[in-house]
């Protein structure tokens, strides 16, 4: 589990949780199995007493929902350690490290679980990224025992999403809802795995919508207090009709367990990067070109200041700064602008236009409303991607650096005075031979993140890929200790 903000917390389930001593409460208020009078006709989810039935929505959907077993294997990692001698012996080999020394060390396999819902027949699942980015196997195990071998589709670290894959026909699925008729009281179930007890159901209301936490880059939470714990994260937020609204994935707590709020991401975020991860594997993400806040925030940092602040209007977002030759530039919107709605949509803070963002990709037509002097205007925008086009992105296929890659030895750090690096052990045509990379070079930088294991390799490409110059910059020393710079400029060969 990793704590985002200083009490909001993701929640995968560790596979260790030691002697917890649980205690059960019955939660008071909720009624899940009321039964009208016979006299009164009653809906389906509705009784005449105002009591919601949400019998019939956990029945549909916790077949949908599955237990997802994440295995990590144990892997060599370099850390940094104090050597508790140096303040007496000094550097005696001049390695200048200040008494820093690096050491290898092999962390153990890792388990951990959480949740994930079953969007198709035919075995798509949508989880949290959290939950499965970065493990070595991966096991789902449907609410009939039936247990799958799954594999990743793509994973999307700024909204908190991923999809993964089983192969199987005909499981059981859950139809998705709009997130956007959700209503504040409005009754939802959370679905999932938590403390590894499968399949439980817990209910609430939805407590706030586009609620924005700091977790993730890209965020429009819907909040609820139905209870959300450890192994829920991937799990699924259902209406009274029992229809996907969200994928939970947070809980606000000081103790890392539920303590009220639980947060989901709304369906509408996340139809658009699982359309983007089955066809492309990357999320095609749309940027307007500005920064900024609620404009409630901007007034009251204003007043704290001791300044007045009339800009028209009290809710929006708030421009203070455009990026240069952007969607916004080019539709002349400028810093103390404040958009009101996009395609007629009103939008009243940040995580609100961030979430009406999220559903476009580059290339679309968007209607900005804003306020400027008090009046209100309106621009036709054509959004683009982070490199200020409007082009599709694709996965960067690591193959076709060729190049196989190894940590250098110990030996080989002793040798030729060096704290890390990454080995060329063998090459071939492709990115790295045509920058003139050469087998035996040692690669110490890559845009000034330092290689210490090929995962750091594969992640700096992957920044790099999806930032505005996509370049790598790399630093690097022969075997016999020459210097060498050496760029890496991945828009070549583009379809």
């Amino acid at each position: 589990m990793k704590q985002t903000t200083k009490m909001v917390f993701s929640v995968t389930a560790a596979a260790l949780f030691g002697a917890a001593v649980m205690s059960f409460v019955p939660r008071s208020g909720v009624q899940t199995n009321s039964v009208a009078p016979a006299s009164v006709p009653t809906t389906q989810s509705t009784v005449s007493t105002g009591l919601v039935d949400l019998t019939k929505a956990a029945e549909t959907s916790v077949n949908a929902v599955v237990y997802i077993k994440v295995t990590t294997n144990g892997k060599t990692k370099t850390v940094a350690v104090q050597d508790p001698f140096a303040d007496i012996f000094g550097d005696l080999f001049g390695f200048g490290g200040g008494g820093i020394q690096r050491r290898q060390v092999q962390t153990p396999k890792r388990e951990s679980s959480g949740s994930g819902v079953i969007i198709s027949a035919d075995g798509y699942i949508v989880t949290n990224n959290h939950v499965v980015n970065g493990a070595d196997e991966l096991l789902v195990k449907l609410n009939d025992h039936r247990e799958f071998k799954a594999r990743i589709i793509g994973c999307d670290e700024q909204t908190d999403l991923a999809l993964i894959k089983i192969e199987g026909k005909d499981l059981p699925t859950i139809p998705i809802g709009n997130s956007d008729d959700l209503k504040l009281g409005q009754w939802v179930l959370a679905v999932g795995n938590p403390f590894n007890l499968t399949s439980t159901v817990t209910a609430g209301i939805v407590s706030a919508k586009a609620r924005s936490l700091g977790a993730n880059s890209v965020e429009s939470f819907i909040q609820t207090d139905a209870a959300i714990n450890a192994g829920n994260s991937g799990g699924a937020l259902v209406n009274e009709r029992g229809e996907l609204v969200g994928i939970n994935a947070m809980l606000y707590s000081q103790t890392g367990s539920y303590s009220g709020y639980g947060f989901a991401i709304p369906t509408t975020i996340m139809n658009k990067v699982v359309s983007d991860l089955k066809e492309y594997g990357i999320v095609q993400r749309a940027r307007l070109g500005v920064m900024g806040g609620d404009v409630t925030n901007y007034i009251d940092s204003e007043k704290e200041k001791g300044n007045e602040v009339d800009l028209g209007t009290v809710s929006g977002v708030y421009v203070s700064e455009v990026t240069p030759n952007s969607s916004a530039s080019e539709a002349n919107l400028m810093k103390g602008d404040v958009i009101t709605a996009i395609d007629g949509k009103e939008v009243t803070k940040m995580a609100e236009m961030q979430e009406e963002l999220a559903k476009h990709r580059p290339g679309d037509k968007v209607n900005i409303t804003y306020v400027r002097n008090k009046k209100k205007q309106s621009a036709t925008v054509v959004l683009r991607n982070e490199q200020g086009n409007t082009k599709v992105m694709e996965e960067l296929d690591i193959d076709q650096f060729g190049a196989a890659l190894k940590p250098i030895s110990d030996k080989t750090k002793m040798q030729l005075r060096l704290p890390y690096g990454l080995e060329v052990t063998a090459i071939k045509r492709g990115k790295m031979m045509e920058a003139g990379v050469t087998k035996g070079l040692i690669i110490l930088m890559v845009n000034d993140h330092p290689m210490r294991t090929v995962e750091d390799f594969e992640a700096a490409v992957k920044e790099a890929n999806q930032s505005s110059d996509r370049t790598l910059w790399i630093r690097a020393t022969t075997q016999s200790g020459i210097k060498k710079s050496l760029v890496i400029d991945l828009t070549e060969n583009e379809k």
